[in-house]
């Protein structure tokens, strides 16, 4: 960061003004960064002066521009760089990060550098250091040792952690929109109740073909609604032909799942004649209490008391289940987890080998989700309600693309579809 003085037209001085050239690379263009970038120069009150700017011939083919940015301190100029450090823009005489140890327990220090969950480096000895475990809202803790950079959660920082404080020294690379056309990109509009279902259905099909194909696994995020609308037995179909291989949910969705199983009813309301039943209203607290005399879901499975639904199928299939609770659960049932930020833990865990969330009918489910996954992670959102997309956008998990319908014809037809064929079975699962 310099300073140059300045002087109006009749020659008398203006004071001193903070000046830094930065570069910016990639799909610039196509992808909308490079304009991006300098209306929000603009917006921040800095002006910019592009010094290079060199466009690829092909689409294939990256660009490269170099911009001074100007402001009117060196304060206002920082804030202007830590703006587009996350719009993939580097000082172009970089530094190292700049480290500090943390000082107590569960805080950063001041000034540290907050991550968002897109791809990140930080620079350490002269080297750019890929981040791992990328998330939003987390601090970057570094060992630079060991030559390694991590997301840390604000709760798991100990005294003496090293933290990354300000910009400097940080890059990101975003996520470039794609070039190429697609079923997916089509989906990636506004959100809508107006797109043809068909088309949204099969996108999601051959993206989650594709996950697995690709040695990802597909993550499901679903709420109870699922079950109240008869919709578990698409869900356990998904599971048992092997799609999806990770499962986030609350108490409601495994009780509503389990009481289906034992009594055909959800909410005591008969999932075959669509009418209550007498004493149905009890019927969710008796299937709570024989999973609790069983010691929980996988016991019950082995006394072959739970033969069917949803949780019978993620624990034949081996699935990867987070059962996070809530303050109204009833029971809750033996695997749900009730202390918040270990089932946070849990869930940062089985995200790691994701590459396609289905979000399904759970609002506070699927924004506790898109706030730990990275940008990279394709995510669909199924709801009736379109703002449950919405606010899962505005929190900042931005690939979202949602899907407004009601989820029992979704379900049926995805798991029709994907039944055509069989899921790939991945090496690491056998």
């Amino acid at each position: 960061m310099g300073m140059t003085e300045r002087t109006n037209p009749d020659g008398e001085p203006m004071g001193a003004e903070a000046i830094e050239e930065i570069e910016v690379r990639g799909h610039i263009i196509d992808s909308l960064l490079l304009p991006k970038i300098l209306d929000r120069i603009l917006q921040m009150g800095g002006t910019f002066e592009i010094r290079e700017c060199r466009i690829g011939e092909k689409r294939t083919d990256p660009s490269h521009a170099r911009i001074v940015v100007r402001a009117d301190s060196p304060e206002a100029l920082e804030e202007i760089l830590a703006d587009l450090v996350e719009h993939g823009a580097t000082p172009v005489h970089s530094k190292d990060a700049r480290v500090v140890p943390a000082d107590i327990a569960g805080a950063f220090p001041e000034n540290f550098y907050c991550t968002t969950n897109q791809r990140t480096q930080v620079r350490l000895g002269g080297r750019w250091i890929d981040v791992e475990n990328q998330e939003m809202d987390c601090g970057l803790a570094v060992d630079a040792e060991a030559g390694r950079a991590w997301c840390l959660p604000m709760l798991q920082v100990k005294p003496g952690t090293p933290i990354v404080v300000g910009h400097a020294g940080v890059r990101v690379v975003p996520v470039e929109r794609p070039r190429e056309s697609s079923l997916f990109g089509f989906m990636g509009s506004n959100v809508s109740s107006e797109k043809p279902k068909a088309v949204s259905l099969r996108s999601v099909a051959e993206s989650i073909r594709a996950t697995r194909a690709e040695g990802k696994k597909v993550l499901l995020v679903g709420g109870p609604a699922i079950v109240h609308t008869g919709s578990s037995p698409h869900v356990a179909r998904l599971i048992r032909d092997g799609w999806i291989q990770t499962l986030f949910a609350g108490n409601a969705l495994a009780v509503h799942d389990v009481e289906e199983a034992l009594h055909g009813t959800s909410l005591g309301v008969s999932l075959s004649h669509g009418r209550a039943v007498e004493h149905g209203h009890e019927h969710h607290l008796r299937a709570i209490n024989t999973i609790r005399r069983q010691g929980g879901i996988a016991a019950a499975v082995d006394a072959g008391i739970l033969t069917s639904g949803i949780m019978y199928e993620a624990v034949k299939q081996k699935l990867d289940v987070v059962l996070a609770g809530s303050i109204r659960d009833d029971g809750p049932l033996p695997e749900v987890v009730t202390d918040a930020v270990v089932a946070q833990d849990l869930m940062r865990s089985a995200i790691r080998d994701v590459g396609f969330a289905l979000l399904i009918a759970t609002a506070l489910h699927s924004i506790a989700t898109g706030n730990l996954l990275p940008a990279w992670v394709r995510v669909v959102c199924v709801d009736i309600n379109p703002a449950t997309v919405t606010k899962l956008s505005d929190r900042g998990t931005f690939q979202t693309v949602g899907i407004v319908t009601d989820v029992e014809p979704f379900l049926r037809s995805l798991a029709a579809e994907l039944a055509a064929e069989a899921a790939p079975v991945l090496d690491s699962e056998t």
